[in-house]
């Protein structure tokens, strides 16, 4: 927690600038930039986060996921990673290791996070936003979100779903796969989590890979260009108002020695989407069956938005216009920034995403920075 900004109890009501909501990777990283810029704690800056601790979505991610198996855990501005966690023991939890930095750079940077606190809801009133928390409300000029997406799991709809009698579970309510020992497990989805986990169970149990798409394996170095091009894709379509595309159907899965050897026992054999769901399995268009005893759907996440649903930010497609320099101001309603949202979905997209919103949300508000 903190040393700035202790639990606060029932009743809260602050007036302030900016609010940040969400200490995630996004969070801290904008933080750090608005108060870098001259915003005072509280009444200049409030963060709020809905965890009791630090760490963001990563202190809830499978205990197997360490920082040997993890995609990349990139520095937040002004604190390296490894000046918080010793990087060389790689089988360390990411679950704990993340969390340890993030502790690590609130406190360095006496950033004012307020937690456990949940956000509701935020409107209106005349030219400020009121955000309303299950410990009150706070009063601002403008908001930064960084709410992510961990807290909106999607599993899509399928017939016959609710007569399953074996178990479903989505990526976020994984552990371990010692728990599938024995039973058949069913791994829906074509990310990067998807992959991480068919391999680990696999290795105890039997599986069937099933995806919508065809998965797409990246060949080759994925160098600075070609990331460059993959963030210019998500964000051409946030500036049309199109919801924002997954980091994979863009990227590719890349091809790494886990894959090889998934490869070599067998286990990417792929299977289309099946068409409904049965007491006891799954069946395809063709009438096609298989007995299952689990489904895991690693099927993604959706925004945390709901809280915003009173400012009408959406269009109807569902998307959301963006603008700005690093498209993270809401064309709607330019008081409100979203950082973790479309391009700025990866943690080094986040830490970009942080300065730019600080930066160009307070020129919109007309407050100077001072450094």
């Amino acid at each position: 927690m903190s040393d700035v900004a202790p639990t606060p109890a029932a009743g809260l009501r602050l007036r302030t600038e900016i609010v940040v909501v969400g200490a995630g990777q996004a969070g801290l990283s904008a933080a750090y930039h608005l108060k870098r810029r001259g915003l005072t704690p509280l009444r200049g800056l409030v963060v709020l986060d809905r965890s009791p601790s630090p760490g963001g979505a990563w202190q809830h991610r499978w205990p197997s996921l360490t920082l040997s198996t993890v995609n990349r855990i990139h520095d937040l501005p002004g604190m390296r990673f490894a000046d918080a966690v010793d990087t060389e023991a790689a089988e360390v939890p990411a679950a704990v290791a993340v969390p340890r930095y993030f502790a690590a750079y609130e406190r360095a940077f006496e950033l004012p996070v307020y937690r456990p606190v949940t956000v509701t809801v935020v409107c209106q009133r005349g030219d400020r936003l009121v955000v309303e928390t299950d410990h009150g409300e706070i009063s601002a000029r403008g908001i930064v979100n960084a709410t992510g997406t961990w807290e909106t799991p999607y599993v899509p709809e399928y017939p016959g779903a609710e007569r399953f009698r074996g178990r479903q579970l989505h990526t976020k309510d994984y552990r371990t796969a010692a728990e599938f020992i024995g039973r058949h497990v069913i791994v829906v989805g074509a990310g990067i989590s998807a992959i991480q986990l068919l391999d680990e169970i696999s290795r105890v149990t039997t599986t069937t890979w099933v995806t919508r798409r065809p998965p797409e394996f990246r060949t080759g170095p994925f160098d600075e260009a070609a990331g460059r091009a993959a963030v210019a894709m998500v964000e051409d379509r946030v500036r049309h108002g199109l919801p924002p595309l997954s980091v994979v159907s863009v990227t590719g899965l890349p091809v790494t020695p886990a894959v090889e050897d998934m490869r070599a026992r067998g286990v990417l054999h792929r299977l289309p989407m099946f068409a409904e769901i049965l007491d006891d399995g799954v069946r395809w268009p063709d009438g096609t069956t298989m007995r299952a005893d689990v489904i895991l759907w690693c099927t993604g996440f959706r925004s945390s938005l709901d809280h915003l649903a009173p400012l009408m930010l959406r269009e109807p497609n569902g998307g959301i216009v963006m603008t700005g320099r690093l498209a993270t101001q809401v064309a709607k309603h330019p008081r409100v920034h979203l950082v973790g949202y479309g391009p700025s979905a990866s943690t080094i997209g986040a830490n970009r995403a942080g300065g730019a919103a600080a930066e160009e949300l307070m020129a919109f508000l007309g407050l100077r920075a001072s450094r």
